[in-house]
């Protein structure tokens, strides 16, 4: 049995953030140094080197695909010499044999004939794009400075270049809600991506929203309620065969300080929330269809996934035993399950991408 699309090869990321670089516009969610911990705009080239150097020394050495990524800021509307002084910096390492390709993340309306020339010998492979909203009306409140029919141009020129390309969209955003966050990813399903990243709007200290939430002209979606536009987005996604590998940003000791987040639905794990929601909600539908005599029931899942079906301090668990009075859940792990699939005591294997809830 498999899931609705094959498991991603996941590359090995040495990540080299430049917070803020070569951005045209402060976003009003932006504060790229809460978001990295970093101050500086743009690293010295030699301390990028021995960053890179020092990840590659961690363990690991049965690795498909290693990448360097220029995460941050808006790589390809930094000045043409240091796009090709930090291109150069990471061929080193591809010429040692060390390192496959290279990522970066940049913004729609910087993806021009002109800049995709620069890449030209390069090792480049993947592109991400920062579309955030496919919503001129979002985009506009968010200052974000583009407009949607911008990003659409820019996965056209990019597919037409033969990249792996990756969107990367927001929740929560001003003048934006859940029928808006599904209409954004109904139309990067149109798009075609290899890859989505999900992320909600944060509040942080320093931005601009945080001058809309003290005027009170903002209002931050609450964590459930990201929690579920996000599942419903992950639905869509996985069944139009696209992976998202980031759902929430990375947990960091800067995110975590008390003073950088605050508002907004962050959580350390909001993925792995977003994932025990989409089995709980599947389990009581199943449970819904069985009626009212259970007392006892078990769930079989993937090995990977029990952990999502319990939820966290198995919150599903005792969830699901208050509302259907039930005395005891047996959960076993099922190896030739796919990940995404779940047996409710003799029953056939339903996906948790479909049923209820479903966009």
């Amino acid at each position: 049995m498999s899931g609705p699309h094959p498991k991603p090869t996941i590359p090995f990321i040495i990540p080299i953030f430049l917070p803020h670089t070569g951005c045209p516009h402060r976003c009003v969610f932006c504060d790229q140094a809460a978001i990295t911990g970093q101050a500086r705009p743009l690293p010295p080239i030699d301390q990028i080197r021995h960053d890179i150097r020092q990840f590659l020394t961690y363990p690991g050495n049965l690795r498909d695909t290693v990448q360097i990524s220029f995460y941050g800021g808006n790589f390809l509307g930094l000045p043409e010499k240091t796009v090709r002084r930090l291109l150069d910096l990471a061929t080193e390492f591809i010429a040692a044999d060390r390192v496959h390709s290279i990522r970066f993340s940049t913004r729609p309306d910087t993806i021009d004939s002109r800049r995709l020339d620069w890449l030209s010998g390069y090792q480049v492979a993947t592109i991400e794009i920062g579309a955030q909203s496919m919503d001129d009306n979002v985009l506009l409140e968010s200052n974000r400075g583009h407009r949607a029919a911008d990003t659409k141009k820019a996965m056209a020129r990019l597919k037409r270049g033969g990249y792996e390309t990756g969107l990367q969209m927001m929740i929560g955003l001003p003048g934006d809600n859940a029928a808006g966050a599904l209409e954004t990813g109904r139309q990067i399903v149109a798009l075609a991506p290899d890859f989505v990243r999900i992320y909600p709007a944060l509040v942080l200290a320093g931005s601009a929203l945080a001058d809309l939430l003290a005027a009170g002209n903002y209002r931050p979606l609450a964590l459930d309620s990201a929690v579920d536009v996000t599942a419903r987005l992950f639905k869509l996604f996985a069944n139009n065969r696209i992976p998202v590998i980031r759902m929430g940003l990375q947990s960091s000791a800067a995110l975590d300080r008390n003073h950088t987040v605050l508002a907004g639905p962050y959580h350390p794990a909001f993925g792995q929330l977003v994932m025990s929601k989409l089995f709980f909600d599947s389990v009581r539908h199943e449970l819904d269809a069985l009626g009212p005599a259970q007392r006892s029931i078990s769930i079989a899942v993937h090995p990977r996934s029990v952990s999502n079906l319990r939820g966290q301090k198995n919150s599903n668990l005792t969830a699901l035993k208050s509302l259907f009075s039930l005395d005891t859940i047996k959960i076993t792990a099922q190896p030739d399950l796919g990940e995404t699939e779940v047996v409710v005591n003799t029953g056939a294997p339903v996906s948790i991408l479909n049923g209820a809830g479903s966009p």
